[in-house]
């Protein structure tokens, strides 16, 4: 069976998620095509080489109205300047989207799930969550880009690794958070996830969202038959390459 293992051993973003499985695509630069035309709203993706501790990857950019949202890798780090988007607004824009009715059902879902884990943490109704962290466009652009490079892909099966979340605090609108950022653990109960001594958000909720709606079991690689690589690069340096990798190829199934 056509099997997606993803390496979340530094974690999950939803640019180094587009970025991994972008590198999987015979043809990377016509897709990055087709997601400009999309017509999200002020939106540009950028796709790049980077390099982390020697080794080549993608980096995706996204832009919106020509300006990134501070450091794009991790939501909570992003400057609060930008217009804040209600779920009515989001959920409009993703009814109007030209996708099919299988990615749009995705996008919504990943969504509602992010909205449902900030509505829990703030102790607000969904209706009244306002996404700083998520809602920006640059958040829509990786959610949309993933639930795409999905449906492209389509596997039988998506594994991923447990999740390394990273350690100490996280400045976000709300103040200073501990990591995982309370949305984020919640987002990732019932999976596997573990700490270390990586100081920084390694995990953000838009790459939580992203893993628990596509995965179907988290543990160890499977045997399989590996015919694509992809390297998903974060913006941040630390020690150890902040990457995400994608594995593509058959397996035997369970």
């Amino acid at each position: 069976m056509r099997t997606l293992y993803l390496d979340c051993g530094m974690g999950a973003a939803g640019d180094m998620l587009t970025a991994a499985l972008l590198e999987l695509l015979p043809q990377p630069e016509a897709f990055v095509e087709r997601l400009n035309g999309l017509g999200i709203p002020g939106v540009t993706y950028h796709r790049e080489k980077a390099e982390k501790c020697g080794i080549t990857g993608t980096h995706i950019t996204v832009t919106v109205d020509g300006h990134t949202e501070g450091e794009h890798d991790h939501d909570h780090d992003h400057e609060h300047h930008h217009h804040h988007s209600g779920m009515e607004e989001i959920s409009h824009l993703i009814g109007h989207l030209p996708v099919s009715d299988r990615v749009r059902a995705d996008i919504r879902a990943v969504y509602d799930a992010i909205a449902q884990a900030e509505s829990r943490v703030h102790g607000v109704p969904v209706t009244d969550i306002h996404f700083h962290e998520v809602g920006a466009m640059d958040a829509v652009a990786d959610v949309t880009a993933v639930c795409l490079l999905m449906e492209e892909l389509a596997a039988d099966q998506v594994i991923a690794s447990p999740v390394h979340v990273g350690s100490g605090t996280v400045h976000c609108a709300h103040g200073v958070l501990p990591v995982p950022a309370p949305a984020t653990a919640l987002l990732l109960q019932g999976a596997p996830v573990y700490g270390g001594t990586i100081q920084g958000e390694l995990c953000t909720p838009t790459g939580a969202a992203l893993l628990r709606h596509f995965v179907t079991r988290f543990g160890e690689m499977p045997v399989m038959t590996t015919e694509a690589i992809g390297y998903g690069m974060g913006t941040k340096e630390f020690d150890a390459a902040n990457c995400l990798r994608a594995f593509w190829g058959q397996s035997s199934g369970q």
